[in-house]
């Protein structure tokens, strides 16, 4: 049983179109999770932005009763 040459040139034609729409996917996905990742970059920073105020107001408030 043979197969027929065209057959073999339109499944691998099919094929790499079919590869071009998965790779554009893959860089969607990949542009998705970096703007993630800056997100999240950006929230931890925030997050120790405003321990590091809560610390300080804590010690402030704290030297006053000290010091009574």
């Amino acid at each position: 049983m043979s197969i027929e040459l065209d057959t073999l040139k339109n499944e691998r034609d099919r094929l790499r179109e079919s590869l071009r729409e998965v790779e554009t996917e893959v860089r969607k996905a990949e542009a998705d999770l970096k703007g993630l990742r800056q997100r999240e970059i950006q929230t931890k920073r925030e997050i120790e932005a405003l321990s590091t105020l809560i610390d300080i107001k804590e010690q402030r408030d704290a030297k006053p009763a000290e010091g009574g």
